[in-house]
């Protein structure tokens, strides 16, 4: 048997092997077999991120329910930032539930499509975050070269449109 296996162990068991018939078999699991930090460090980060999880979620909730309960917070760029906010409360929960969940397991392990998907929702949601900030900045830059303007550029529906526009791309 001959072993494609990556040297620093990373990926060690998402390789290509190869039998005696050459057929190749897909490993469906990727194994982070050893890190180079103490257990005492590994349990310093879990309970870091088992607070720092929570408040960002708390955090996020209370920013959307302050916007939607103020009526004087009911304008496009608080708008921008409720969705800011919510695009964030899902941006936190792709990883770091599985982070702590295998911790608490003593797991180093991850399927090939839980990793995939993880990646996957990383990468959209990373995305619809850049987009919703630059909806921000377009607003602010409306509202700062044509004040007079601004609210028939930057209407309800607008806003709406740039926010839907950030989530479809």
């Amino acid at each position: 048997h001959s072993n494609f296996i990556n040297n620093s162990g990373f990926l060690s068991s998402f390789c290509w092997r190869i039998h005696e018939r050459r057929q190749p078999v897909f490993y469906s699991w990727f194994h982070f077999p050893g890190s180079q930090w103490s257990t005492e460090r590994e349990d310093f980060f879990f309970i870091l991120f088992l607070f720092i999880y929570p408040i960002t979620l708390i955090g996020n909730l209370l920013i959307i329910l302050a916007i939607h309960s103020d009526t004087h917070l009911h304008n496009p760029m608080y708008f921008f930032l409720a969705n800011l906010s919510f695009v964030d409360i899902f941006f936190s929960s792709v990883t770091i539930p599985k982070m702590l969940a295998n911790h608490v397991l003593g797991s180093k392990a991850i399927s090939f499509g839980g990793c995939l998907t993880q990646m996957c929702f990383m990468l959209a949601l990373g995305n619809t975050d850049s987009y919703i900030l630059a909806a921000m900045a377009c607003d602010r830059a409306v509202a700062i070269s044509g004040p007079l303007h601004y609210t028939t550029i930057m209407s309800p529906w607008a806003c709406v449109l740039l926010v839907v526009g950030s989530w479809v791309v």
